[in-house]
């Protein structure tokens, strides 16, 4: 009989750490979740007296700093938490023998709008990162850490990331629908969703066929947040009208990719699971809220 594989993981309080722990709770998989107030992953020696004492088989970070426009003035706390304690538990993750697998973002990129027309499948795993925010070039930063430090390893860049869990842009679209009758939404910003579900879905064929290295995971099909607001307000069957603004009518202090499309094609051929197209998956994550 084959031993049990022990998973760690970290951030389990976010929407894709819940979306791990409902996983590992139904399948009956051995796992330690960590949220903040259990492991401060910023903590070297705490990382490593941890990693020590469950000696995981596989490490899962779901922790991250996510304020994104936040960042632009924390860049420091970003910092901390997206790099630094990233290269923590790469260190520790190569020193037990643990394959650590770590997400990060479509933001890695430059996104700029002429991307679009030479990445039309988009951005593949293998392109250097040109981040144009805080946010972005601190998790780039953390890549290289892991890339640097790791022999075995996943580093899994997700995009739009929406799931039944936490906030996200489907939930906060169905509550402004709820209070108002008119919305805007930005239609000039490209790329695909990801959805919590697939996404570990997809993790764990990729851990299966034992893959290695950089890989995306997120939905086929390009679309705007008009397009994607405009399908969560139908499926919704909410009574709200949708309108189309530009990025320049609704300014944020950091900057956003144009295009930040993923092409997911790698992790395809490897897991031999297609990729789900948005339309389907969102139906999908609507029924749940329902």
């Amino acid at each position: 009989m084959m031993p049990q594989i022990k998973y760690m993981l970290t951030g389990f309080g976010g929407q894709l750490g819940r979306e791990w722990v409902d996983h590992f709770t139904q399948t009956g998989l051995e796992f330690n979740a960590f949220g903040s107030a259990d492991l401060d992953i910023t903590d070297a020696s705490s990382v490593e007296k941890t990693i020590a004492e469950i000696k995981p088989d596989v490490i899962i970070n779901c922790a991250a700093y996510t304020k994104v426009d936040l960042a632009e003035d924390e860049s420091e706390r970003c910092a901390v938490v997206n790099t630094t304690a990233v290269g923590y538990l790469a260190i520790s993750a190569a020193k037990h023998g643990a394959k650590l697998v770590h997400y990060s973002t479509d933001y890695v990129f430059s996104g700029i709008i002429e991307d679009r027309m030479i990445f039309p499948n988009g951005y593949t795993p293998d392109l250097k990162g040109n981040p144009q925010n805080v946010y972005g070039r601190t998790k780039w930063e953390g890549e290289e850490l892991i890339r640097n430090t790791c022999k075995d390893y996943l580093i899994l860049r997700v995009s739009w990331l929406c799931g039944k869990h936490g906030n996200n842009f489907v939930k906060t679209m169905r509550r402004l629908a709820s209070e108002r009758p008119e919305i805007n939404v930005v239609s000039d910003q490209f790329g695909s969703p990801s959805f919590t579900d697939q996404v570990v879905l997809n993790t764990l064929k990729l851990l299966e066929k034992d893959a290695n290295g950089t890989f995306h995971i997120a939905s086929e099909g390009v679309l705007s947040w008009f397009d994607f607001a405009k399908e969560i307000i139908r499926l919704s069957d909410a009574n709200c009208i949708v309108n189309s603004i530009s990025s320049s009518e609704f300014p944020q202090k950091a900057q956003r990719p144009a295009y930040s499309k993923l092409d997911c094609s790698d992790t395809e051929e490897i897991t031999g699971v297609k990729i789900e197209n948005w339309k389907t998956a969102l139906q999908r994550l609507i029924y749940k809220l329902d």
